[in-house]
């Protein structure tokens, strides 16, 4: 079986390992290069686009890819929609790789948000002082007009970094529960903007310990087409498959 694995996610590298020690599987991982230094992954990495659905049929016909897995991020724009595309004029079987989504637990406070820039028009409403944003350096201008002060906890720096008052905190997670609620109280935080991104709660349940509010973007809408949760849920599906 050759597959081509749409990467970026834990569950992407969880997946690698898995498939690594699978007798009769050759993988490939996709990476889009947004991350200066990735992870290691146990098989070849390519980086980069594929120039659209077009590109990426090209490329699935021409390396007789078998199957292709899409374990791009939750919040990935525009890869989920091109892969299914692109799986289904190649004739290549697709699975959807994505960590449930968190749900409401009682003590939390949520505001719902579509996107980036309704996240700061809620914002905008809780009339806050102090906010720690973490939905990723692509989607911090909508919350420059606000006035508020910002911690932005960030894997790669954003370049140029659109807010005027803001603290860049680069880490990458997962956090105990205890690093955020130090967080939360260290940096005096009277509100946290995130993405439902799934898998890793510590920062919500420090926020509902906390009593801090909570402005969650929701996902986009699902791609149709099947899906596993976690890596070991794909392995299953992958093994299957007809051979």
């Amino acid at each position: 079986m050759n597959v081509l694995l749409l990467a970026g996610s834990r569950e992407a590298r969880q997946l690698a390992s898995l498939l690594a020690a699978e007798p009769g599987v050759a993988m490939v991982a996709s990476l889009a290069g947004r991350t200066s230094k990735p992870l290691p992954y146990p098989c070849p990495v390519r980086t980069g686009g594929f120039g659209g659905i077009e590109g990426l049929v090209d490329h699935l016909q021409a390396n007789m890819v078998d199957v292709l897995v899409d374990a791009t991020h939750a919040f990935a724009r525009a890869m989920p929609g091109q892969a299914a595309e692109a799986a289904r004029r190649a004739g290549v079987a697709r699975l959807r790789l994505v960590r449930p989504e968190w749900e409401r637990q009682p003590g939390d406070e949520w505001h719902d948000a579509d996107d980036a820039v309704h996240a700061a028009q809620r914002l905008g409403e809780l009339g806050v002082h102090r906010v720690l944003l973490t939905v990723g350096r692509f989607d911090l201008e909508p919350f420059a007009a606000l006035d508020a002060r910002f911690v932005v906890r960030t894997i790669e720096p954003p370049d140029p970094l659109p807010l005027p008052h803001a603290e860049v905190v680069r880490a990458l997670g997962p956090f105990t529960v205890a690093d955020e609620v130090a967080l939360l109280v260290d940096s005096a935080i009277d509100a946290l903007v995130t993405k439902n991104a799934g898998g890793d709660d510590a920062k919500l349940v420090a926020a509902r310990r906390g009593r801090v509010p909570v402005v969650m973007v929701r996902r986009p809408p699902a791609i149709p087409g099947p899906r596993a949760a976690t890596a070991e849920e794909a392995l299953a599906w992958l093994r299957a498959l007809p051979a």
